[in-house]
This record gives structure tokens, C-alpha cells and sequence, in this order.
């Protein structure tokens, strides 16, 4: 089996624990008005590499020496779990070679239906944590964000607190869009019912990579938004950790 990988980041160091290798999986279903990897959503491009687990996990390991104690491979996309199948056999490789696994990802594909249900169960055996994306905590303010429901995205968090598998979350920081109070107050709320949060961080937003958006002829619709105040991000901080 091969993956469609979109590139590789050898020494990566925001993306979970430690050095990380981090794999860039090809093809996603939510359309961020943010996002600064577009050129990830389609399932499969011209510069497109077709690899598989034992290669993947022979080019990380040359650089397992960097890791240390905490490091080890993240996959994020995209999408990583549109690919489902490819992830579950990447991750069951690399616990046996004893490397430290990552998933970065929005929950967007979870369901508790069949056949993804019971991947997902088998892929969390081997998944050592995930980074997951909080985009908007309401519905139609996450619809209009993403253009896609955050029903099931919610019950994929709720379900990986149920089974205690560790949790970073993330959320990306839009003036205007992703800072009200309220929403912030309500995303607390919710971090509040979930038991395997171990982290909590606050990503400024940023308009690094509107070029590629221009480069596919891609309107960018946030045009003109400017990065949030270092007192927004501070205080966005403050309202997800509980602290005011």
C-alpha cells in the first residue's frame, strides 16, 4: 500500500513532542479560508510521491538521532485520515521499530460508522498522540469557516477522551472570525468536558500562504485581515487554558 504524500519536513519542532519528522499527506475535505496548505486539497497532484510504509519509516529513521527521548514522526496533510488505511499500516510499522507516533489532524472524516469506526479504533492502538484542530466551537460559524459541519469533529474528540488517548489542541486565531469572546468561552466549556487535554495552543493567524492560493486562481477571501495583537492571542490564551 502507498500514500499519496504531498512533502516531507525532516526536523520539524512545533508539530507535537520533541524532532519530529513530519509526514504531509495529500487530499483534504475541509476548505479553510485560512489555510496556508491549499495546494494539499486535492486528493492527488502532478508533483504528487507515491510511498510506501517501509520507505517513509527508512528515510525517518536517519534522522532518529535527533529525536532524543520525546521526538519521533507526526503525519498531517491535509487530511491524514482520509487515508486511513495507509495511516493504520505506517503506524503499526513504526511502534515496531519503537518510534513515537503523531496524528495532526481536524477530525474531519471521524465516524462512528463501519468500515471507519473500526480503523480508527485499530489506529488509536498504535498512535501514541494527536494534535486536533478546534476551527469554530458553533455550527454555522464553523460551516462558514471551513464549509464543513463540526458535528462529528466534536464526537470524534469526545470519543478519544472516552479511551484517554492524549490531546493537543489547537486553535487558529482570527481577527474578526475564531476571537469572540463568547465562542472562546464556549470552546472552554467544551475542553472542560474532555479528560485527555494536554496541551492547549493558540496559533496566530497569518497570510504566509496566500500565494499559493493565487497560484491556483483560488479567491482568498480573508484579503486584507490582519495577524491578531499579541493582547488577542494573550487573551484568547487565557480564556482556553481557564485561566480568566
Amino acid at each position: 500500500m502507498k500514500g499519496a504524500v504531498h512533502s516531507i519536513e525532516t526536523f520539524g519542532s512545533v508539530d507535537g513532542p520533541g524532532i519530529r519528522y513530519i509526514i504531509f499527506l495529500q487530499g483534504c475535505n475541509m476548505r479553510c479560508r485560512y489555510c496556508h496548505n491549499v495546494d494539499t486539497w486535492a486528493e492527488k497532484r502532478e508533483d504528487t510521491q507515491f510511498l510506501d510504509a517501509d520507505e517513509l519509516l527508512d528515510k525517518a529513521e536517519r534522522y532518529k538521532t535527533y529525536w532524543g527521548t520525546e521526538g519521533g514522526i507526526t503525519v498531517s496533510g491535509g487530511e491524514a485520515l482520509l487515508q486511513i488505511d495507509f495511516l493504520l499500516e505506517l503506524f503499526t510499522k513504526a511502534k515496531k521499530r519503537g518510534i513515537n507516533t503523531c496524528i495532526d489532524t481536524a477530525l474531519q472524516p471521524f465516524t462512528r460508522e463501519e468500515p471507519f469506526f473500526s480503523k480508527f479504533e485499530e489506529l488509536m492502538k498504535v498512535t501514541d498522540l494527536l494534535l486536533v484542530d478546534i476551527k469554530h466551537i458553533e455550527p454555522e460559524a464553523h460551516k462558514n469557516l471551513t464549509a464543513q459541519d463540526n458535528a462529528n469533529i466534536l464526537d470524534g474528540m469526545r470519543y478519544l477522551s472516552d479511551i484517554n488517548k492524549p490531546i493537543w489542541i489547537r486553535h487558529v486565531l482570527v481577527p474578526g472570525i475564531t476571537d469572540d469572546d463568547k465562542a472562546l468561552q464556549d470552546t472552554r466549556a467544551f475542553i472542560e468536558t474532555l479528560n485527555n487535554v494536554e496541551k492547549i495552543e493558540v496559533l496566530p493567524y497569518h497570510n504566509l500562504g496566500v500565494f499559493k492560493w493565487k497560484e491556483l486562481g483560488i479567491n482568498y477571501s480573508l484579503e486584507g485581515t490582519a495577524a491578531p495583537t499579541k493582547e488577542r492571542v494573550e487573551n484568547a490564551e487565557k480564556i482556553l487554558r481557564g485561566e480568566i
